[in-house]
């Protein structure tokens, strides 16, 4: 966690842009501070034209009434104005920093996506940047005015009375002590108080997007207690954060009650001794007031600016890690790949204690089927990953037609493969703006070949609006097996140099799982493609198949060599099938 010192100072980047809306504020901040300042020696000039019974100068009286109007009213346009500027730079700078941050998430490593919790990332992003709005604005709104008030009083006070004055100034030392010693302590309680909040955003995500799986394995009794559990240290955490900031503002109206007393006290032994006239006295007193009110404002919101530091060094933590390596300043770009594919003695580990892929090499031929199969953790959808540059090699390299995949652009490299993975992925929308995905220049008729040719067509006319039938986030009410022949669809439409099929028909029933076999067969004609599939029937006619074994391959060839050798694939696939040994 960066210092607090450090986090406003970018935060002070971030309202560089909006120095003309902060210039408006400081300036209406200074009108109205400044006129609620001469209200009182209005107030004192009323008084003391009030001289007694049958004495009182009427028009002078209203000549100043008048004056006080005119006080108010443009007073109470300068807090307008204020307020009206602290808002606009607020959420205009979380405005910046929350698409800053949202880019910077763009650019992070998936290695980094991975360790970290989704809803550790979204509570950052949306909890608590609007935490640091609300911390953002109240802050402007009480420092500007109550700055400007204070130092005010202080020169109006020592003009009518500098020996009241400095005993004020004397005590005010004891209020921003209590104040600064408390927020001091609350500092680590509210860090606590984010991190749980984010545990608890990370539980209900989670819960929510997999309501389905807590059902169906009646797992709902479990998510409760886990989310009460969290809760009930939420709300600890929170109200020991609370109570001991609370301490804040009582603490300092205590002090300045005390400076308020002690101000009417010397105050009115001045008037008996005709050092002050009664209206001096009350301008004295309703100066002590304002001067002591900006304390109890600020002490007040000291709470939220703590939270509102704690909560932007987290987002700015975000922002601050390390990004993904970026492409090669001459990188190249990969058009119409032919697909030649070369893994160099390839070392991999997603973590250093752990590894995974050692000295791997493997020669793939353009055009030609390479199906991966292994039991689970082998490392099949590893190669996935560093095939699409989700993740850079360790040590070797990876060539794709003669050059190192790290000397392309990552948006090339992965636009000349056509993925299709067990794990669907449909974005909210038509079903025609998910199939032409990859494609948005199709024309309607080469969208509808390829849903007809993955088997989705039917199931489409079926649909109220066919292809035009909206569906939400990650497909909505559609069928598991809908969804991936959509993706299937996908794929079939934009047709790239090489695929990418990752039980790309787990959830599909056999018999249209048949069809499909045959369009893919047409499909994959003359393009590099890698299979990783569990179920062994759908590689028999792959070129070469590859048997991986904790990050090894360990067997390579056809399906009827592989059978023959009665090595480890073998055994695999007689266990699938319930084939007698020999």
């Amino acid at each position: 966690m960066q210092s607090n010192k450090a986090i406003i100072k970018r935060i002070l980047h971030y309202l560089k842009p909006y120095s003309f809306f902060l210039l408006c504020s400081v300036l209406a901040a200074a009108v109205s501070a400044l006129l609620s300042l001469y209200l009182p020696v209005l107030t004192g000039n009323a008084v003391d034209l009030l001289l007694g019974q049958g004495e009182v100068d009427f028009k002078a009286l209203l000549n100043i009434l008048l004056r006080m109007g005119v006080v108010i009213g443009v007073s109470a346009l300068g807090q307008w104005i204020m307020n009206t500027s602290n808002n606009h730079i607020a959420y205009c700078t979380v405005r910046d920093i929350r698409s800053n941050t949202f880019e910077k998430l763009q650019k992070l490593p998936l290695s980094l996506l991975d360790s970290r919790s989704t809803g550790d990332s979204l509570s950052r992003i949306i909890a608590d940047v609007d935490s640091f709005a609300d911390g953002l604005l109240m802050g402007f709104t009480q420092f500007f005015t109550g700055l400007l008030t204070i130092l005010g009083t202080l020169v109006l006070m020592l003009s009518i009375h500098k020996w009241v004055a400095a005993a004020v100034i004397a005590l005010t030392p004891l209020s921003l002590f209590v104040a600064a010693f408390i927020a001091k302590n609350t500092a680590s309680l509210f860090r606590e108080q984010s991190k749980c909040r984010a545990v608890q955003t990370g539980i209900i995500d989670e819960m929510i997007g997999n309501e389905k799986l807590v059902q169906a394995f009646s797992h709902e009794k479990e998510a409760e207690e886990l989310f009460l559990k969290n809760n009930e240290e939420l709300k600890k955490i929170s109200l020991k954060a609370i109570f001991f900031s609370s301490l804040t503002n009582p603490s300092t109206r205590f002090v300045n009650n005390l400076i308020y007393a002690l101000v009417a006290l010397m105050g009115g032994m001045a008037v008996i001794r005709g050092h002050l006239s009664v209206g001096q006295l009350s301008a004295f007193l309703s100066y002590a007031n304002q001067y002591t009110r900006p304390f109890n404002e600020i002490s007040g919101v000291v709470t939220e600016l703590q939270n509102s530091i704690t909560c932007a060094g987290r987002v700015f933590e975000l922002m601050g890690e390390t990004p993904e390596i970026p492409d090669k300043e001459d990188a190249k770009i990969l058009r119409e790949a032919r697909g030649e594919v070369l893994f160099n003695d390839v070392d991999f580990s997603y973590s250093k204690d752990r590894e995974l892929i050692k000295d791997l090499k493997l020669k793939v031929e353009p055009g030609k089927r390479i199906a991966i199969v292994g039991p689970t953790g082998c490392g099949k959808t590893t190669l996935i990953n560093l095939l699409m540059r989700f993740y850079d090699v360790d040590k070797g390299g990876i060539s794709v037609d003669g050059e190192d995949i790290r000397d392309y652009s990552r948006s090339s490299l992965r636009a000349n493969y056509g993925m299709v993975l067990q794990d669907t992925w449909l974005k909210p929308g038509s079903i025609r703006e998910n199939i032409c995905l990859g494609r948005p220049d199709a024309t309607e008729e080469e969208m509808i070949l390829a849903a007809k040719r993955s088997h989705a067509h039917s199931f489409i006319m079926q649909l109220p609006k066919q292809y035009d039938t909206l569906i939400g986030e990650d497909g909505g009410a559609l069928s598991q097996g809908q969804k991936q022949l959509l993706c299937i669809s996908r794929i079939m439409l934009s047709l790239p140099p090489m695929l990418i099929l990752d039980e790309a028909t787990s959830s599909i029933d056999t018999r249209t799982e048949l069809k499909i076999q045959d369009a893919f067969a047409q499909m994959m004609r003359g393009r590099t493609s890698f299979i990783v599939a569990h179920r062994l029937s759908t590689i028999r006619e792959a070129d070469t198949i590859l048997v991986m074994k904790d990050g090894n391959i360990i067997e390579q060839g056809d399906h009827r060599s592989l059978l023959s050798a009665g090595g480890f694939y073998a055994g695999l696939f007689r266990s699938q099938y319930s084939l007698p040994e020999g």
